[in-house]
């Protein structure tokens, strides 16, 4: 599994939200994502007046806003976790963040994903970082070897829910994601099952073509969506406003786990992991 997207682009692509049960519902929504090599952030910064890391700009990268939260360097933060996993990537390896930037100085990330490659080209690990509207953050650190690779170059994985993320979802349920690394094009998809009964309740997905990351292609994209920051939270309370009035039940909000981290496959008994 080898990858040879740039140091940084512009997916311009699709969210779409299907849900199965126990009422049927669709959302579809055009959006732009950005992927940035963490260690090419400076370079960026540097090589382009419209994206900032750290800094204000109309579209930004802050470490605060990943992560722990409280502006650890993201490099030296996954690296750290991959660490604790046992997980190392070597000289020469990339970790590469597909996420939504900040853009006019705000940002909210449903998910954002890490690819974490070796030197060589070859997956080490995926991080799959997920935030609620509750100002709540969970990150599912999976390993190559609990990795599926497909035919197509697209891989499966999968990690039990544990963090509450929509009022309207249950706790009980098995994530299983699909994924096409970043290169032409990108793919993240979520299909949510019920860990009893194995039925899927939700499918989500976003699916974009690349463009270069310049000043040009940054300016199209702000054109296109000015307020896709504001547009993606309000979609998020809107439609949880028409899951309710289609009567889907509320699910009650438990405790968000201690630790920030965990990595899927390991024996619960010697810990999930470790919080930055």
């Amino acid at each position: 599994m080898t990858t040879d997207a740039p140091d940084g682009a512009l997916y311009t692509g699709t969210v779409i939200h299907r849900r199965f049960t126990p009422r049927a519902h669709l959302l579809r929504y055009r959006v732009f994502s950005l992927l940035a090599d963490l260690d090419a952030l400076p370079a960026l910064d540097t090589r382009l007046r419209l994206f900032g890391h750290n800094r204000r700009a109309v579209l930004s990268l802050h470490d605060r806003d990943h992560g722990p939260g409280d502006g650890t360097p993201l490099r030296r933060w996954v690296d750290a976790e991959l660490a604790a996993a046992g997980i190392d990537l070597g000289d020469g390896g990339r970790v590469r963040l597909l996420c939504y930037p900040r853009l006019w100085g705000y940002a909210f990330n449903p998910l954002s994903v890490y690819w974490c490659h070796r030197a060589d080209g070859s997956l080490a690990a995926v991080l799959h970082e997920v935030n609620n509207t509750f100002g709540q953050r969970r990150v599912y650190l999976i390993p190559a070897e609990a990795t599926e690779a497909t035919e197509g170059g697209a891989v499966r994985q999968k990690a039990a829910k544990d963090f509450y993320v929509s009022p309207f979802m249950p706790m009980s349920m098995e994530y299983r994601f699909t994924l096409r690394p970043p290169g032409a094009a990108v793919t993240v998809a979520i299909d949510e099952h019920d860990r009893d009964s194995g039925e899927k309740i939700l499918h989500a997905s976003f699916t974009g073509r690349a463009r270069p990351l310049t000043d040009a292609t940054i300016a199209g994209a702000v054109g296109r969506h000015p307020l896709m920051t504001a547009k993606v939270v309000a979609g998020i309370h809107w439609e949880a406003l028409r899951l309710w009035r289609k009567k889907v039940p509320l699910q009650p909000r438990p405790p968000a786990p201690d630790r920030l981290v965990t990595v899927v496959g390991r024996d619960p008994a010697r810990g999930e992991g470790h919080a930055a």
